[in-house]
């Protein structure tokens, strides 16, 4: 079969790989409807973080079709058709029970180590099938794009919204404008947030944010960033902060607009070591929190609002590549040309 492998930094291909078949009973194969290009596989991508040494199966977010199942499968049939998490839990265990997925003792990630491959490729096995597919009657083609996000970025905005403690009437701020910062947008908005500032400086970001609910916009970083958002919320700063980028930059900027006793729920995955300004963050008794969205646990309570059109996720998609064009994807995204690519095998 064809899948997407990394072989160095700006180097993905297209290649011929075994076929995915079923190699443990509790596992399923899903052959591939649709799969998109993730902000966190641009950071491989550009040399930072993972080796590609060996070659990177890559992709973590996908929906298709149930081929087939392991024997003691049984919550998931062939021919389902299913939203896949990025992340694999087994559902039973007491990090599960708590809607923690992403801390599942028997879990672990799309794309990353030899249990579980990538997701931009023609299929997939999947581990731990009953605990991490969600069913889904099948879809139209206009739904395939929102479902899709269900598997990471609508999640992802909605854990850092959840994290971040937005509620209603509050003042909230959403500092990067990619596809996890805009659903970031559709939560704050969703929760209830009567001011919502989206920190971002692309005119097709800022637009698809306004459309989402972004009450203003703060294109300038750093110290003037800063200073423009307090005056945004009166001088106090923003309830609730959604991080969605990963910067040490980024988190800087997220305790320095978060009002005393705010929070700041930070999703972009951390490219430092030490979280910046802890001790401001102390005296203001914030409350930072955040990491690995368990998107699993929200696909429930999420699916609704998207087929009953309260939202629409699926619009930070604006492009759409075959398999054998993921190489341009990459390089779309990499250049801010493109906010989030889907694949379509």
């Amino acid at each position: 079969m064809r899948a997407t492998i990394l072989r160095a930094p700006g180097d993905v291909r297209i290649e011929n790989v075994p076929d995915a078949t079923i190699a443990k009973p509790t596992d399923a194969l899903v052959r591939i409807t649709r799969a998109c290009i993730c902000g966190s596989d641009l950071w491989p991508y550009r040399g930072e973080g993972r080796s590609a040494d060996g070659g990177i199966p890559m992709g973590h977010e996908a929906i298709g079709v149930v081929e087939a199942v392991g024997r003691d499968v049984r919550r998931i049939k062939k021919g389902d058709f299913v939203i896949m998490p990025f992340a694999y839990s087994d559902g039973t265990c007491a990090f599960c029970h708590e809607r923690l997925n992403t801390s599942c003792v028997h879990g672990g990630f799309f794309g990353i180590g030899a249990d579980a491959g990538g997701a931009q490729a023609e299929a997939l096995r999947v581990p731990l099938a009953d605990g991490t597919l969600f069913p889904v009657p099948s879809p139209g083609e206009r739904a395939l794009a929102s479902l899709l996000t269900l598997s990471d970025v609508m999640g992802t905005g909605h854990h850092a919204a959840l994290a971040a403690r937005v509620g209603r009437g509050k003042k909230a701020a959403v500092i990067g404008d990619g596809a996890v910062g805009l659903c970031g947008v559709i939560a704050a908005k969703r929760l209830g947030a009567e001011q919502i500032i989206i920190l971002g400086r692309h005119p097709d970001r800022i637009a698809l944010a306004k459309k989402f609910g972004a009450t203003d916009v703060v294109s300038e970083r750093g110290e003037q960033g800063i200073a423009r958002v307090r005056s945004l919320t009166g001088g106090d700063g923003a309830h609730s902060v959604l991080e969605c980028v990963g910067t040490e930059q980024a988190m800087l900027t997220a305790i320095s607009i978060a009002r005393p006793g705010g929070a700041v729920g930070r999703v972009g995955v951390p490219h430092y070591e030490a979280t910046p300004a802890s001790q401001p963050a102390f005296y203001s008794n914030l409350s930072v929190g955040g990491g690995p969205a368990p998107v699993r646990a929200y696909m429930q309570e999420l699916l609704p609002d998207f087929l009953e059109g309260r939202i629409e996720p699926g619009l930070v998609f604006d492009s759409v590549v075959g398999l054998e064009q993921v190489p341009d994807g990459y390089r779309a995204m990499d250049k801010r040309e493109a906010i989030k690519v889907m694949v379509k095998p």
